[in-house]
C-alpha cells in the first residue's frame, strides 16, 4: 500500500481535520511515519503550486483551497448563488414535474400567471425539457435527469405525494383535471 495515496484519500473524504494518529491507526502504521507523509505531502503541494494546500488545523490536518484563489473561489459562489431558482421557477418546475408531459398553457392555467419567461430560464438551467407536441400543436415539456440529480431522488415516484401537503387536495386535483381537459373515469 501506498501511505501517501492513501492518506490523501482519507483527507479527501474527511469532514473535519484528521489527527495523525487516527490516520496511523488507520492505515496501521506508526505515527511519526504517517506524520512524516504528511509534511512530505504538504510541501508537495505547494512546491507544485496546486490549488489546495494541506494544512494543520484543529490539531489534525486538511486539505483546504489556497489562499491566493481566494477571489476566483468567491467569484464561483456568487456565480452560483445567482443561479438559484426564484419562487416562481420552483412553482413552474414543481407543476411541470407532477403533471408531466404537461403544456406551457396548462402550467399557466395552474398557476393563475404567465409562465414563459420562467420555462425559459428552467430550459436554460437544464431542469426542463421539450418533450414533444400535443395534437394541437403545443410543446410539452417534463423534467430531466439534472432535474431528479438536483432533488437526490431517482425517479420520479420518489417525489412525495402532494395530497398531504396540501388542504382539500381532492378538490384541487378535480380542479386540475377539469382545467386539462381531463374527465374522470367511473368504475
Amino acid at each position: 500500500m501506498n501511505a501517501g495515496r492513501a492518506i490523501e484519500a482519507l483527507l479527501i473524504m474527511a469532514t473535519e481535520p484528521l489527527a495523525a494518529a487516527d490516520l496511523a491507526a488507520q492505515l496501521g502504521l506508526p505515527e511519526r511515519d504517517v506524520t512524516a507523509e504528511l509534511e512530505q505531502l504538504s510541501r508537495f503541494y505547494q512546491d507544485t503550486s496546486r490549488g489546495f494546500e494541506l494544512r494543520r488545523v484543529a490539531g489534525g490536518w486538511r486539505l483546504a483551497t489556497a489562499p491566493d484563489l481566494a477571489e476566483t473561489l468567491e467569484a464561483a459562489v456568487v456565480a452560483e448563488t445567482r443561479a438559484r431558482l426564484s419562487q416562481a421557477a420552483l412553482e413552474t418546475l414543481a407543476v411541470i414535474a407532477y403533471l408531466q408531459p404537461v403544456t406551457r398553457g396548462r402550467v399557466s392555467g395552474v398557476r393563475g400567471v404567465n409562465v414563459d419567461g420562467v420555462v425559459r430560464t428552467l430550459l436554460s438551467h437544464g431542469l426542463i425539457t421539450e418533450a414533444g407536441e400535443e395534437p394541437s400543436g403545443a410543446m410539452t415539456f417534463a423534467t430531466t435527469s439534472l432535474f431528479l440529480q438536483k432533488l437526490g431522488i431517482d425517479s420520479l415516484d420518489e417525489l412525495p405525494d402532494l395530497a398531504p401537503l396540501l388542504p382539500d387536495a381532492v378538490a384541487l386535483e378535480a380542479e386540475l383535471r377539469a382545467a386539462s381537459g381531463i374527465e374522470e373515469q367511473h368504475d
